[in-house]
């Protein structure tokens, strides 16, 4: 038996289960299963590994993409570049190497989405593993941005410096934080609504449900929307390259 699984604190939104269960099923890979490992801390990481010594693939959530870090023997260069962890490989030799595939899908599902251009500017909702993985991927793509976080002492823009003015100069903006995720559906991030336009962006991580308050806001304004569920297939089919590689 081969086993693969995601960890995180809450799992009841995760499509990530039954996306892997059924590439296994069409692959004919009888051997294999995914299963949803809720832990109330990561470190109980240790303990869920001597439990199932199958286990040779995890991916990540939140809040564990980097309080998982220390656990590990190992950064792939990807995730050394991101500082987060979302992919975990289980070696042949029981070493656990962490990877960031985040980025990727990220990078790769906002090219047909977003026309970026030499006056694109984007605001990150977040600075949790996920936002970390967004920034690198915008700086691949060349276009700058602002973090935004709940901190207002920390790095970046606080939501209460989101002005109409800041909204109009940054059209791409994307939530990564999980603000508006099932069952919360009725949550969204503190932003000037009004400010936006039909030249804005609006990609939400979330992708459970498939349209956020985020989003549903984001279009009563004209603003072109995405969800994340092309960056977690994107992101999935990368880590699936990296546990088949075994």
């Amino acid at each position: 038996m081969r086993q693969f699984g995601l960890i995180g604190r809450t799992l009841v939104h995760s499509f990530s289960q039954t996306y892997f269960n059924q590439k296994f099923y069409s692959l004919n890979l009888i051997e294999h299963q995914y299963d949803l490992f809720e832990l109330a801390s990561v470190s109980e990481l240790p303990d869920l590994l001597a439990a199932n010594p199958d286990l040779v693939g995890l991916n990540v959530t939140v809040p564990y993409k980097e309080a998982v870090m220390p656990y590990l023997d190992d950064l792939a260069a990807s995730a050394q570049r991101v500082g987060a962890v979302n992919v975990i490989e289980r070696t042949a030799d029981g070493l656990l190497r962490g990877h960031n595939t985040d980025y990727v899908g990220f990078r790769d599902s906002l090219r047909p989405f977003f026309p970026t251009h030499n006056t694109a500017r984007a605001l990150v909702l977040g600075t949790g593993g996920a936002a970390k993985a967004v920034g690198v991927a915008l700086q691949e793509l060349g276009i700058p941005h602002w973090p935004v976080t709940r901190n207002p002492l920390g790095a970046g823009l606080a939501y209460e410096d989101l002005t109409p003015q800041l909204i109009a100069a940054h059209t791409l903006i994307i939530n990564a934080t999980p603000v508006g995720t099932f069952p919360h559906i009725e949550e969204y991030p503190s932003l000037p609504y009004e400010a936006l336009t039909d030249h804005h962006y609006l990609y939400d991580l979330v992708y459970n449900p498939t349209e956020t308050k985020f989003m549903a806001k984001g279009k009563e304004a004209g603003a072109q929307v995405k969800n994340g569920f092309e960056m977690l297939c994107l992101q999935a089919e990368e880590a699936w390259k990296i546990w088949h590689a075994q």
